[in-house]
């Protein structure tokens, strides 16, 4: 079997348990605010929760393209179950591989692909959000031990992670560490009543003079961001790629289902053509934003220097899509569409959060603009 096949497999065996396991129970997931540990657990068996990652810490090593794809058949079953591989696997594990020590990444990743930990990426706090930079989360040093105080917020799977890739500060120098529950002084608060993301475990945590060895410290100490920030956020920014367009394309499979079922003044509703109208649309972006995630991982999968661009790109565009996208999915659907038995309101909630989540629209705007006034003049 070539290595093409054997990910094409991967692809096929992710999208008929997404269909099976995942896909029949993302509204209770939703409702009752939990993604269970036996799903959890049954993706780790299948190595879902190392997708990306080498296989000799027991990933499947699919490559940047194919883990895009791996992102969107799991999102298009559950968004929440998606957004575990966004924080276990893109922004920790990816990130751990890139900057771990050998000794790090012999001992966590193993135990992260089986499942024995999961994971959680410790950036937005109280106060800070956009201003990554400014964290308030302050470490010292004391010999060969960090001693970190602060808080954070927003934390994706925090309310069930073992380990923590928490950035701190030091004055102007910014630092990562891999901080384990178990810690004494970790202390992590559910949130309740979210408008997406609502299974997602998300969590505010607490570090009261948690004492972190030497050991535990992720690359350089004073060049966290520079280097580990900066390479997470990219990592989950295309992974929220991806996330955009499986959620375009749930909503479009719902929007286009619903108009064949669905009869108004004695025919199917996909007869009108301002129906057809909305569902050509639906179909062209989604078909668009899905050939930018796969620019950008054809860069990414060639290490091309340009593939940061290319996915804050894709991650801007397919948010955008995404959102519109669902909204046509409530339209089309009517009074179903603000309904919980349709998926077309969770798909519409879902959809906002992308637009905020690894970098706000308006950040990207901001990015893809100063990259334009360089590229693009011509004196």
């Amino acid at each position: 079997m070539s290595d093409l096949e054997r990910q094409d497999k991967i692809l096929q065996e992710a999208r008929e348990f997404a269909d099976k396991e995942i896909r029949p129970h993302a509204s209770r997931f939703d409702m009752e605010e939990i993604l269970p540990r036996p799903l959890i657990d049954k993706m780790a068996e299948r190595g879902f929760l190392a997708a990306s990652l080498p296989s000799r810490y027991g990933g499947l090593e699919l490559d940047q393209v194919n883990y895009g794809l791996f992102n969107e058949e799991i999102g298009k079953a559950c968004n929440n179950t998606r957004g575990l591989i966004t924080v276990h696997t893109s922004l920790v594990g990816e990130t751990l591989v890139r900057w771990g020590t050998q000794e790090q990444k012999d001992y966590w990743l193993p135990r992260m692909a089986k499942g024995q930990t999961i994971t959680a990426f410790g950036l937005t706090e109280p106060n800070i959000g956009t201003n990554a930079r400014g964290v308030e989360t302050a470490y010292r040093q004391d010999g060969n031990t960090f001693i970190l105080n602060g808080r954070k917020k927003w934390i994706s799977f925090g309310d069930i992670a073992d380990m923590f890739l928490v950035v701190a500060a030091n004055g102007n120098d910014i630092t990562t560490f891999l901080v384990e529950r178990s810690f004494p002084g970790v202390k992590t608060w559910p949130i309740k009543g979210l408008l997406g993301g609502r299974a997602s475990h998300i969590a505010e945590i607490e570090f009261k003079d948690v004492h972190v060895p030497a050991e535990n410290v992720l690359g350089k100490v004073g060049s966290g961001f520079t280097y580990v920030v900066s390479t997470a956020l990219d990592n989950g920014r295309y992974s929220i790629a991806w996330a955009g367009v499986a959620l375009a394309q749930a909503a479009v499979e719902a929007m286009v289902s619903y108009s064949r079922k669905r009869s108004q003044f004695g025919q199917k509703i996909y007869n009108f053509q301002l129906i057809q109208g909305i569902i050509g649309d639906a179909v062209t972006k989604t078909h668009a934003a899905r050939a930018l995630c796969v620019k950008a991982g054809e860069l990414r999968r060639s290490n091309d220097q340009n593939s940061v661009i290319e996915t804050t790109i894709a991650k801007y565009f397919t948010s955008k899509v995404a959102m519109e996208v669902a909204i046509d999915c409530v339209q089309v659907h009517g009074g179903n569409g603000c309904y919980n038995e349709y998926p077309a309101e969770r798909y519409f909630r879902e959809a906002k959060i992308l637009e905020i989540i690894e970098g706000t629209s308006q950040v990207q705007q901001e990015m893809i603009s100063r990259y334009g006034l360089r590229a693009y003049y011509r004196p």
